[in-house]
């Protein structure tokens, strides 16, 4: 079996947030549990708006490596009831459905319970247009929950890891016709 690669996409524009942190424990966790994985990271901040420019070599590589992922942890600060735009101006970056073969888990770090469906409703459906598979619900994480999110994530990730390699391992498969 070859080494799953599991990379987590850190979108705030702040070196070393809280958001990183989250997506740096998920990723963790999920090697921790997953047979033969190992864990990388994206942090898009030291990036910024390099990410605009398609001639860029860093924010280039930095999309190989996404593009390279069995699975992908993609993190973001809540702006205005979405993603940051950091994220989606690197997500441009990439072609619709060329996540397919890569299952994704999205996660948001929130102030306020009224955006919890922001995950969902609007994080999600990007990852399923750029072609990844999202066998689980995303992640909504209240910034009142960062302390504890190190014991949720390793109960997430033992209760969601098979969901996961299953789903990486079957976007992975080429559709045989008939």
């Amino acid at each position: 079996m070859s080494e799953l690669r599991i990379v987590g996409l850190v979108g705030n524009p702040r070196p070393e947030s809280r958001t990183h942190g989250l997506a740096r424990t998920l990723t963790a966790e999920l090697a921790r549990v997953l047979p033969s994985a190992a864990a990388a990271e994206v942090d898009l901040a030291p990036l910024g708006p390099r990410v605009l420019d398609p001639a860029d070599t860093a924010a280039s590589a930095a999309a190989d490596q996404v593009l390279g992922a069995d699975l992908l942890v993609v993190a973001s600060p809540t702006y205005k009831a979405t993603y940051s735009g950091l994220l989606k101006a690197f997500l441009d970056r990439l072609g619709t459905g060329s996540l397919a073969g890569t299952a994704a888990v999205p996660v948001l770090l929130g102030g306020a319970q009224n955006h919890r469906l922001a995950v969902d409703v609007h994080f999600t459906p990007l990852l399923l247009e750029l072609g990844a598979a999202v066998p689980a619900r995303g992640l909504f994480v209240l910034e009142s929950e960062v302390g504890d999110f190190g014991s949720f994530a390793a109960a997430w990730a033992g209760a969601h890891a098979s969901a996961l390699l299953a789903a990486s391992r079957a976007a992975a498969q080429p559709l045989v016709s008939t």
